[in-house]
């Protein structure tokens, strides 16, 4: 933080359960646990608290633990054993996850939404010989080829007072977690972020809570404890992914910890948001820009009732300052806030709520306490961002090459991303290095759709990349040079390859060879340039 912050000084001195100490050269929670499953055996005292509403399935804190340590008693797994969780957003995903932790396993949060040979992949990549999957995902594993066990949610125990395996507490940089994130290859990988990785994650997430009650606490006169007392328990609606760090962390996890009501949504539609935000009474609502467009554009907003909200928001991509304006305008008693994070940094490292975000809305958030960032560039011009911290993951699994290129000795991490940063703290995201394109909050890798399509008979050349699209942010396109094949033809094999949300929105075909840049790559800068003379408009 740039200057002293009274607030910041009082909830993260000596003693508190915030307290911040160095370590290792770096600025860690002195008191963190060294086993995330110890922050979650707390949770259980909320007992008869609603934890998880999932359309009909209504679940208590005490309901949702004694289905977890069904579960974790029938897994048959040791510590360090990587467990594959293939589902759909949904009570049993969030059951499976707990299971797997409590018997000292690794989650393998996969991207539920991959085409069956990919999927089997991300498998095969981290020796996961057992998979929690749903029906549907199970079927897409059998038609990849996964020959391992397979446990469905239908084969989920409920038997009272299930032993839990005597497993002993894990380490803090014991492997907890390994989400899978791409690159410029276009080929997965899977970032493994060890427990203390994401004990910090949660607890910055945390500690932002924290420094707002206090905030309101002070403007209304009153103690923090006082303040607490008289709030309805905080609801939020899941609408990221929960293979993301987004929905992992601060969606579900965190959320979990403060005994909140999780919300699932398995499939993102607004008048259903706006149905489950005045039903459940919804108080924090996070999600991309794309979602909150389609609350105020597709949903009749006049007839909602958004009174609920005390928490909004964003991340993934900017947020435009006219949907700002918008969402203040529609519910003024919300608190706004944004984040700017990776899965290799165990979710946020800049954040920015209320007027900290406000006044300085075109930035992605202000640096973290715990964070250490810089630029690699010159003073004063853009450059990549690079972070340093205890939540930066430890690696990529069974990349050391890849790992080493982005993770230097000390711990400094390579974001990709280049920006810069002002004298307050406050992050400007400017341009990506890597080949990406966020669409809708989901990060497409141009390279692995150019494999796919390059792969197909008839394509000589292709290129993909992303057009500016008010509702998704960006659109995936392609120009491609072939013969006899068609659009949908293309947009079909990206889909089956890879996924339905990865194939591009339009394809133009050209006779002419790609232009080039002096290092012989496709330019896209003048790909870019030529788009609207090929769609005509």
């Amino acid at each position: 933080m740039s200057k002293s912050d009274p607030i910041f000084d009082a909830v993260t001195g000596p003693g508190s359960p915030f307290e911040i100490g160095a370590r290792d050269g770096m600025r860690q929670f002195v008191n963190a646990p060294s086993d995330l499953n110890q922050m979650i055996e707390r949770a259980r005292a909320f007992g008869d608290r609603e934890m998880i509403v999932d359309g009909d399935i209504r679940l208590t804190y005490a309901q949702a633990f004694e289905q977890r340590d069904a579960l974790a008693a029938m897994l048959g797994i040791n510590r360090g054993d990587r467990v594959g969780l293939c589902m759909k957003n949904s009570a049993a995903w969030m059951i499976g996850y707990l299971a797997i932790l409590a018997c000292g396993g690794v989650v393998v949060a996969v991207n539920s939404r991959g085409a069956p040979a990919e999927l089997v992949a991300m498998l095969d990549d981290v020796g996961a010989e057992l998979v929690l999957a749903d029906h549907d995902r199970a079927d897409r594993l059998r038609d990849g080829g996964y020959t391992g066990r397979i446990i469905e949610p239908s084969e989920f125990q409920a038997e009272a007072g299930a032993v839990l395996p005597a497993v002993g507490l894990a380490k803090a940089e014991d492997p907890a977690a390994i989400l899978f994130t791409s690159g410029t290859t276009g080929r997965v990988k899977g970032a493994v972020l060890s427990h203390s990785n994401l004990i910090h994650g949660i607890m910055l997430m945390q500690l932002s809570g924290v420094m707002i009650l206090h905030g309101m606490a002070q403007k209304y006169g009153t103690d923090v404890e006082t303040l607490r007392s008289h709030m309805p328990q905080a609801a939020v609606l899941q609408v990221y992914p929960l293979f993301h760090i987004s929905g992992m962390g601060s969606a579900f996890l965190s959320p979990l910890l403060a005994g909140s009501k999780i919300v699932v949504m398995n499939r993102w539609d607004p008048e259903e948001a706006l149905k489950l935000i005045a039903s459940e009474r919804i108080t924090m609502f996070t999600g991309v820009p794309t979602m909150l467009w389609d609350v105020l554009n597709r949903a009749h907003l006049e007839d909602a009732d958004l009174s609920s909200l005390t928490n909004i928001g964003t991340g993934g991509q900017a947020l435009p300052v006219n949907l700002l304006d918008a969402i203040r305008g529609a519910c003024p008693q919300a608190f706004m806030g944004t984040g700017y994070g990776l899965t290799e940094t165990s979710g946020s490292v800049a954040q920015a709520v209320g007027e900290d975000f406000i006044r300085n809305r075109t930035a992605a958030g202000r640096v973290l306490s715990l964070v250490d960032m810089k630029i690699d560039a010159p003073t004063g011009q853009a450059g990549e961002i690079m972070v340093r911290g205890p939540m930066v993951m430890k690696g990529y699994w069974n990349r050391p090459e890849e790992t080493a290129a982005v993770l230097s000795p000390d711990g400094w991490f390579r974001t990709g991303d280049i920006g810069r940063i002002d004298d307050e703290g406050y992050v400007f995201i400017v341009d990506r290095k890597k080949d990406m394109v966020i669409s809708g909050g989901e990060n497409i890798y141009c390279a692995e759709v150019e494999r796919v399509m390059g792969s197909m008979e008839g394509v000589a050349e292709c290129a993909a990349f992303g057009i500016p699209d008010e509702r998704l942010g960006e659109l995936l396109v392609a120009i491609v040079v072939a013969k006899d094949v068609s659009e949908e033809e293309i947009k079909t094999e990206v889909g089956e390859k890879l996924a339905r949300y990865k194939a591009p929105g339009h394809v133009r075909f050209v006779n002419e060879p790609l232009p080039r840049n002096a290092v012989g790559k496709v330019d896209k800068i003048k790909l870019r340039a030529m788009w609207p003379e090929l769609t005509g408009v």
